[in-house]
């Protein structure tokens, strides 16, 4: 029985390892990964998928905006490879639009296939005046409206608006920080 919740810290390796397994070596490259890195996901939204403690699914949403807007980046969504196709994606993205939707949220934007995207109301409509911060395709960029009129006027550049991720500082222990 799969199971879908709020990841938990001890979740870390076991989601980095899904999306390696996912998206291969390339996935650090990608433009949406320019809003998401330094930034923590929206605190409460970001979901894990399991099947007897097994990490089987990830979803995570992070705060974005552009000019006339805010709205929430979903992704990446991965599942594992002996689970795709069994509605566990799914799951995820809804639980993730639901969640959103009853924090009050405005929009979800993504990057992502139409085909599959559609089912749960995403489309182009309100993306074509919107911006990744790097190459990307111009027909993955999609959205939904959560509240009627959110993405209206949106333009420009996305860019990340979330809470920065702290960073340690790596200085090799028995150096003084001006040495490293």
């Amino acid at each position: 029985m799969t199971t879908i919740r709020h990841e938990k810290l001890n979740d870390i390796g076991a989601r980095e390892a899904l999306l390696d397994e996912a998206f291969g070596d390339t996935r650090t490259r990608k433009s949406s990964e320019r809003l998401r890195e330094g930034r923590l996901p929206v605190d409460g939204l970001s979901f894990i998928a399991t099947e007897t403690r097994r990490v089987v699914g990830t979803a995570r949403l992070w705060h974005v905006a552009c000019d006339g807007a805010e709205a929430l980046l979903l992704g990446p969504v991965a599942v594992a490879a002996d689970r795709r196709g069994s509605g566990i994606g799914g799951a995820l993205v809804r639980r993730a639009i639901s969640e959103a939707k009853r924090r009050g949220h405005g929009a979800v934007i993504l990057v992502g296939d139409a085909p599959y995207y559609s089912r749960f109301g995403f489309s182009a409509a309100k993306t074509g005046a919107l911006w990744m911060p790097g190459p990307f395709d111009r027909d993955r960029l999609l959205a939904r409206e959560l509240i009627k009129g959110t993405l209206d006027g949106a333009s420009g550049i996305l860019r990340p608006t979330g809470a920065e991720a702290l960073v340690p500082a790596l200085v090799p222990l028995g150096l003084p920080a001006h040495a490293a």
